[in-house]
């Protein structure tokens, strides 16, 4: 728990999340964070207590270059710099806290900065490794070339499927565990179908275009094939695709998968797949509450293969319980060997919420974390794939991130316009988030009810709130 009390301003909030970031988690220290204004000076400065020793340091600005960012900024490098003279190292990413690295990369390039310039910044300014430096700004990289394929009245579309066979130890999404128990399911669909249906509407009144569409979860394929097919035949008649880049369906559990379902997805128009692994290891799968194995996976991918996918994305897990760094290396590789056009890394978060938040065993060592991430970078820039998405989570392992990588190009489009929020994301289904990109550059975001319970019994809000979305988006025109 962090003790921090504030003299001179009320930023809390800027200063408490990086010393939560910057200090392992049960951790105590007592904090000062202080700012005085003088007649020229605005004077930044931070005290830490912590294991018997106290460090302190302070930055200023010029009172006539005040802002509230930079303001912020300050308290936070003071804040910093105290910190770093009591930490056993200095933390890879520096003095930034936020979850997307990538946002003030990505505005300094699209403002007619160069990755040269974007690199120093991080380094200089937020004390950023170099190493993160260049991941942050290959990513940003990737970003820009996302947002150049888009126009004003583009958006993108996340429909929600939240229910999965069973729950992940590590995972804190809301959604159902059917089991053997489907009946929520159709009402489920019949609700969505109705959300679907207007949104069409109101999409095709608005003048706005598809550019990505995403179908997540939970795990969209625990629908039933032909589920998946009535669902699918109401998108491609609502919706006009005709402009969508992209059209992704997450697998993500190969137990969800076989060869009809891969097949009613493809030939119904989806392009990109997700069949996630999270670890070739049996015995890793096993203490992650995963109940398939490592052959399924291999199996799930030559199927969807063979249904057609080109463009396939793998997700791997740095840090789950009883992994170690040589059973990761195999994940890894065994992974690559496939060749998919996209492999995401994560770093695994405690989430509340999640069992292994509760129950922390048998989980691999900081240094061993750190091992598995590297090996990952080096292994993947070495076969010539590319970061292009990055974003933090609280509490994860080793302080570290999330990082995509994808080869020849294919960038999963929807991940960079959904983390990097370069343009409205509007979300169907139980559980989802619109996040409406104002003129501005600021967020206004709705919220669809939690549980597939209260989505169907709700849903007549779901659709007045659709509206007012519409009406939203038809100001911002």
């Amino acid at each position: 728990m962090i003790h921090l009390t504030l003299s001179g301003h009320d930023d809390r909030y800027a200063v408490e999340q990086l010393l939560l970031s910057l200090f392992p988690e049960g951790a105590e220290p007592e904090a000062v964070s202080s700012l005085h204004r003088g007649q020229t000076w605005l004077t930044a400065s931070g005290k830490i207590t912590w294991n018997g020793r106290t460090a302190s340091a302070s930055r200023r600005i010029r009172i006539g270059d005040e802002t509230v960012r930079l303001r912020r900024r300050a308290l936070q490098q003071s804040m910093y710099l105290a910190a770093i003279r009591l930490l056993p190292r200095a933390p890879a990413w520096g003095a930034l806290a936020g979850v997307r690295p990538t946002k003030l990369t990505t505005k300094h390039l699209l403002e007619g900065g160069t990755p040269a310039s974007a690199e120093k910044m991080l380094k200089k300014t937020y004390y950023v490794t170099p190493q993160r430096a260049k991941l942050t700004v290959d990513c940003s990289v990737s970003t820009v070339e996302a947002v150049r394929k888009t126009e004003p009245n583009d958006l993108s579309v996340y429909v929600g499927i939240p229910f999965c066979p069973t729950r992940c130890a590590y995972c804190s999404f809301v959604s159902r565990s059917v089991g053997k128990k489907t009946e929520l399911l159709e009402p489920y669909l019949d609700a969505l179908l109705q959300e679907i249906a207007l949104t069409g509407q109101l999409l095709k009144q608005s003048g706005r275009h598809i550019r990505s569409l995403y179908m997540g979860g939970g795990t969209p394929t625990t629908l039933s094939a032909p589920q998946m097919a009535r669902l699918l035949d109401a998108i491609r008649e609502h919706f006009d695709l005709s402009r969508c880049l992209e059209f992704t369906v997450e697998g993500g559990r190969p137990d969800t998968l076989d060869e009809e379902k891969l097949h009613t997805i493809f030939g119904h128009g989806a392009d990109r797949m997700s069949i996630n692994p999270q670890t070739m290891e049996d015995t890793v799968l096993r203490a992650s509450g995963r109940p398939h194995k490592a052959a399924d996976v291999l199996r799930a991918y030559g199927e969807a293969v063979s249904a057609g996918f080109r463009d396939i994305n793998m997700d791997l897990i740095a840090g789950l319980p009883t992994d170690t760094a040589e059973g990761f290396r195999r994940s890894l590789d065994t992974v690559a060997f496939l060749s998919p056009s996209n492999i995401t890394v994560h770093t695994l978060a405690l989430k509340k919420g999640a069992d292994l938040f509760e129950k922390r065993e048998n989980l691999p060592s900081a240094e061993e974390v750190t091992e598995m991430v590297a090996y990952a970078e080096k292994t993947l820039r070495a076969l010539g794939y590319k970061p292009y998405y990055l974003y933090r989570q609280k509490y994860m392992s080793g302080s570290f991130e999330n990082v995509g990588w994808s080869r020849d190009g294919r960038d999963c489009l929807y991940n960079i316009y959904m983390m990097e929020e370069t343009h409205t994301i509007l979300s169907l289904g139980g559980g989802s988030m619109t996040k409406v990109n104002l003129t501005d550059g600021h967020l206004t975001r709705f919220h669809n009810p939690k549980f597939p319970e209260q989505y169907i019994a709700q849903l007549d809000s779901v659709l007045k709130q659709k509206e007012e979305i519409f009406q939203l988006l038809d100001g911002v025109k």
